[in-house]
């Protein structure tokens, strides 16, 4: 990560701190001493870190010089005589402690040494220099040859020396180096000329340049490694501003670590997020400090155990966010961390950017849960059902592994819904869940897939007779009555269920298996569980293929309407007819009502199917005889369409039928939809002056509440009840009586279905119902056949 330091945000100490760091820098970055031009060094001025170097070695290189004047002093004392030489060497002395004080005051110096005191330092090493070597051997030049040749040679070694550990002041060394080399040359010329003295003279010469050489040398190594320094202060007090800057403007902060994993160098913004003070936290293993109670427990979170063992075997790790405990709360770090190493190359801990992630973290935990959990009843949803799912099926791939899955519906669930409103609708299910949760096994998994709809993935134990036992206890335990706001709620379940028994299979595939053994199990009734098996496969394949061709029937002039008299009872004179869906498929030959009426209605077909059906029905109406009623069937899908009367209005219109003509004819399933919907519908029908008719009544959902309610014109009366009358049931023949005594007090008509025989009609007969359709007065017929029974007349008969 970078960031630009901007001057504009420092504090003003910091800028100060910038500039005084720049400046110590600007002033180290001495020119080196170039050989080849013949400059040895800038002129005046040295760097703050020599002017340092200077006083720290004073006190050693004044010793070297004073022990450098004892062979001198030695030497020279016979010629000149001891107090002369006495006064001397405390004249030297004198001027070597000017010398100290004078380079010990330079140490305190900040910047570079200003020019007058550069200039005192410089003329007081020559002057020592002179005064003590030149002066000597240019007053008594035959004392040095004749002086004890080793202390004269130690004179010599040991101011090379000095001249050396005055390399931080380069241009006082060679000076000095100069006026020992030149002085002390000419003193030996004019001690032993040119027949001995030369040669003395070039070694003086020689001692003295080794000795400037070596003053160069090292005041240039010194050079580099001071603007080395330096370079690297300014590089550290520039990473320290921008570290500074980095905590002042950003969320994130510093930490790091030494080789035992305690914290170091700890920042205020890092105290902070560890709920410490800065002094305390500094040294604590950083492990105990963010674990909590976890540390002493050992009950560490995986995040922490993993950077626990990244730290431990010194791998890098960015980006990994980890659960820690600050001050008995649970937070969420985001941790990035690289091993730093000492100057010597060994590991020396972790150095790494830190931040406080923990609303990020939750709010991509929510994110996270409303992706896989339901929201009213807090189950898996259909996504985490088929993880799970895909999990077992995986466990269970052994030779002898087993899953299953469980497809759950509720009966009645709309009806709860239409009758109670949606809130009871949505707390029925949320105590449905409960249920279903406390049913589950170990490794068990229920959840929500939509609507009314649940899943389970059974595991473990998932054999046929286990699944079997489980449906059953679910059937039994979930239709328990409910009390739900002061309302007594009774439901039914139908469960369909697919076993996984290590075949190639997906999750999703296996769920609808047995979403495919629900739908079987929906038609089979209520409180009914029926397993997958092959052939429900095959009917599936049946049906779908019917469900395309039937899309196609009405474009396609498959349909056809047949039309099955309804006579009056007593003239046995035809007063009407009910017309009736017929289906030719070119690709599967004739299709039976029952059959293909429900997949219409399923998949949404009957509305265009129900309006053809319509405008083909009234176009024959109208060429029958003004008395004679047509009676059309409408499903509640088709009924209950937002297009339905203006559809019923335009085949009216179309055809030039009278309204009074047509009856429509529904089952009591249509009461278990919206019944304010239904009412309103009603009305509208009974507007355009069509009637209604109640269509086989007594064997569904029969309640007297729907013949208070609505406004019938006709109420039909199932087959079953008339051949239980024949057969002299008393419950059909009691039944038979009190509906058609109820209809007679509301003044509607009533119908009897199925008669086919004399005996069925004289029991229709003798207990009043009034009108009668069945075989025995005719079959469905087509349209041709059913003009030609009224004949030229107009009346017509069947018998």
């Amino acid at each position: 990560m970078r960031a630009k330091v901007r001057p504009s945000l420092l504090p003003r100490e910091s800028a100060a701190q910038s500039r005084g760091a720049n400046d110590r820098v600007s002033h180290a970055l001495v020119r080196p001493f170039r050989f080849a031009s013949g400059r040895v060094g800038p002129a005046g001025v040295l760097a703050q870190p020599d002017y340092r170097a200077l006083g720290r070695w004073a006190g050693a290189r004044v010793a070297v010089l004073l022990a450098a004047t004892i062979p001198v002093f030695t030497v020279f004392s016979d010629r000149a005589g001891p107090w002369t030489m006495g006064a001397w060497y405390a004249i030297v002395c004198a001027l070597a402690a000017a010398l100290i004080r004078m380079e010990r005051g330079f140490a305190q110096q900040e910047h570079a040494l200003p020019a007058a005191p550069d200039r005192h330092h410089h003329c007081g090493t020559i002057g020592l220099a002179g005064l003590a070597f030149a002066l000597p051997i240019a007053l008594f030049p035959g004392a040095a040859m004749a002086g004890p040749g080793p202390h004269f040679a130690a004179m010599q070694v040991l101011l090379g020396v000095y001249v050396v550990a005055l390399a931080m002041a380069v241009r006082a060394a060679l000076a000095f180096a100069a006026i020992f080399g030149i002085g002390g040359a000419v003193g030996l010329l004019m001690a032993g000329g040119l027949e001995w003295g030369a040669g003395a003279a070039a070694a003086q010469l020689c001692i003295a340049g080794l000795a400037a050489a070596g003053a160069v040398i090292l005041a240039r190594l010194s050079a580099s490694l001071n603007t080395a320094r330096a370079g690297a202060r300014e590089k550290e007090e520039t990473l320290s501003l921008l570290l500074r800057e980095f905590e002042h403007d950003r969320a994130e902060w510093l930490w790091q670590v030494d080789g035992t994993r305690r914290m170091r160098h700890v920042s205020p913004r890092f105290a902070t997020a560890l709920g410490i003070e800065a002094q305390a936290a500094e040294g604590l293993p950083l492990i105990e400090a963010i674990a909590g109670e976890g540390w002493k427990t050992g009950a560490l979170p995986a995040s922490l155990r993993d950077l626990a063992e990244r730290l431990k075997r010194r791998e890098a790790f960015s980006g990994t966010i980890v659960r820690v405990q600050v001050n008995g709360t649970a937070r969420w770090w985001e941790l990035s961390g690289t091993p730093i190493c000492d100057e010597g190359g060994r590991f020396a801990g972790f150095r790494g950017v830190g931040s406080d992630v923990t609303e990020r973290t939750e709010n991509a935990q929510k994110v996270a849960r409303l992706a896989r959990y339901d929201q009213l009843t807090g189950l898996p949803n259909r996504m985490m059902l088929n993880e799970n799912l895909r999990r077992a099926m995986t466990d269970a791939a052994s030779p002898h592994g087993h899953c299953a899955f469980l497809s759950i519906d509720i009966d009645r669930f709309k009806t709860v819904n239409d009758t109670l409103g949606h809130a009871i609708g949505d707390a029925l299910l949320v105590q449905v869940a409960q249920r279903l949760r406390e049913m589950m096994g170990a490794g068990d998994m229920c959840g929500r897939m939509d609507g009314d709809e649940f899943g389970i993935v059974m595991t473990g134990d998932a054999s046929a007779a286990a699944v079997q036992a489980m449906a059953a206890a679910i059937i039994e335990r979930v239709s328990r009555p409910y009390d739900i706001d002061r309302h007594a709620v009774h439901i039914g379940l139908r469960i369909g269920s697919a076993t996984y028994a290590g075949n190639a299979e997906t999750g999703e595939s296996l769920m609808r298996r047995a979403d495919l053994a629900l739908e079987w199990a929906k038609e089979a009734g209520g409180g009914v569980h029926l397993a997958y098996e092959p052939g429900m496969q095959a009917e599936a394949d049946k049906r779908r293929a019917l469900e395309n061709a039937l899309h196609q029937a009405v474009e396609n002039a498959e349909l056809d309407l047949q039309f099955q008299p309804v006579v009056d009872t007593e003239s046995e004179s035809i007063v009407g007819f009910e017309a009736l869906l017929r289906w030719n498929s070119a690709a599967h030959g004739r299709i039976a009502p029952d059959v293909f009426i429900p997949i219409a209605e399923r998949t949404g077909a009957i509305v265009p199917i129900g309006e053809w059906v319509l405008n083909r029905a009234c176009e024959e109406a109208a060429k029958w005889p003004a008395h004679v009623r047509l009676a059309v069937n409408v499903s509640p899908e088709q009924l209950l369409h937002e297009n339905f009367t203006r559809a019923l209005s335009h085949a009216l219109d179309n055809s030039g039928l009278s309204p009074a003509r047509l009856e429509l004819e529904v089952t009591e399933s249509v009461f278990l939809r919206d019944g304010a919907a239904v009412q309103a519908t009603f009305r509208r029908i009974e507007g355009l002056g069509c009637t209604i008719a109640l269509d086989d009544f007594g064997t569904g959902y029969s309640s007297l509440g729907y013949l208070r309610t609505h406004r019938f014109s006709t109420i039909k009366i199932d087959r079953s009840f008339v051949q239980g009358a024949t057969k002299n049931s008393a419950e059909s023949v009691a039944i038979l009586r009190a509906v058609v005594a109820l209809a007679d007090a509301l003044d509607m008509t009533t119908t009897a279905e199925g008669v086919e025989n004399d005996s069925e009609l004289e029991n229709i007969r003798r207990l009043g119902c009034t009108r009668i359709q069945g075989y025995l007065f005719g079959s469905p017929m087509d349209a041709r056949e059913a003009r030609a029974l009224f004949g030229h007349g107009g009346e017509a008969g069947v018998r």
